[in-house]
């Protein structure tokens, strides 16, 4: 089914990741892995090490890191407590990348736009996320990891695009990571990468990325080319 948004404009879904793409998360998530694995006594993943997971579901992540016997739940349980705890502390704000909020402002005024979200955070997380911007009613389609199986897994897109009534060839996925290319060609839709989150440029490009993007700036251009 193709939407119209007026006349003849054909409505173009914009799924965005979130930890690596809109938010620079990465000192709160290196730091929440080291205080998890701690609690058993581990040894923490590098830093590099830990960003290589950021966008698969908690226990995917873990099981990278620590193998599939390892104590993967219940790291998980700690690294959700460790995050918590975290918000209280200073110097471990969750900020937008620069240009961020205003290029949501700009699709978010665009009638040929709808907006969406694909991310492995949990809802809870996205929500706070949401409420702190401002961006309550702001995009039409939230889907997390709370509902879906891990990225690349094409779940989450899939029902994004049903929810909004978007068909794949009007749909992109902006992230960070080989997941998020992964999953939007396992989808069938357009996958655009970033080049500031925590995965390398090549890396999304040889996953399917169509473009890797220097900034929020060239993201726009990028999004309003037809494919």
């Amino acid at each position: 089914m193709v939407l119209l948004a007026h006349q003849d404009q054909t409505l173009k879904l914009v799924i965005f990741d979130v930890d690596g793409t809109l938010v620079d998360s990465q000192h709160h998530i290196v730091e929440a892995q080291k205080r998890a694995f701690a609690v058993f006594g581990l040894a923490a993943p590098t830093r590099a090490e830990s960003l290589s997971v950021v966008g698969l579901s908690l226990n995917e992540a873990f099981a990278v890191l620590v193998g599939p016997d390892g104590p993967v739940e219940d790291l998980a349980t700690a690294y959700k407590d460790a995050w918590t705890d975290l918000r209280g502390e200073v110097g471990f704000t969750e900020a937008l990348y620069p240009g961020a909020a205003r290029v949501i402002d700009v699709l978010r005024a665009d009638p040929a736009i709808l907006l969406g979200i694909a991310t492995g955070k949990s809802r809870r997380g996205v929500d706070r996320m949401i409420e702190t911007q401002g961006w309550g009613g702001l995009f039409q389609t939230i889907q997390t990891a709370d509902g879906h199986p891990s990225k690349p897994h094409p779940s989450m897109i899939l029902t994004a695009m049903a929810e909004t009534g978007c068909p794949p060839e009007a749909t992109v996925m902006i992230g960070d990571t080989t997941y998020d290319m992964d999953m939007a060609v396992a989808a069938g839709v357009r996958a655009i990468g970033v080049s500031w989150g925590y995965h390398p440029p090549a890396a999304l490009i040889a996953s399917g990325a169509e473009a890797v993007v220097k900034d929020f700036d060239d993201l726009l251009v990028t999004i309003r080319t037809e494919h």
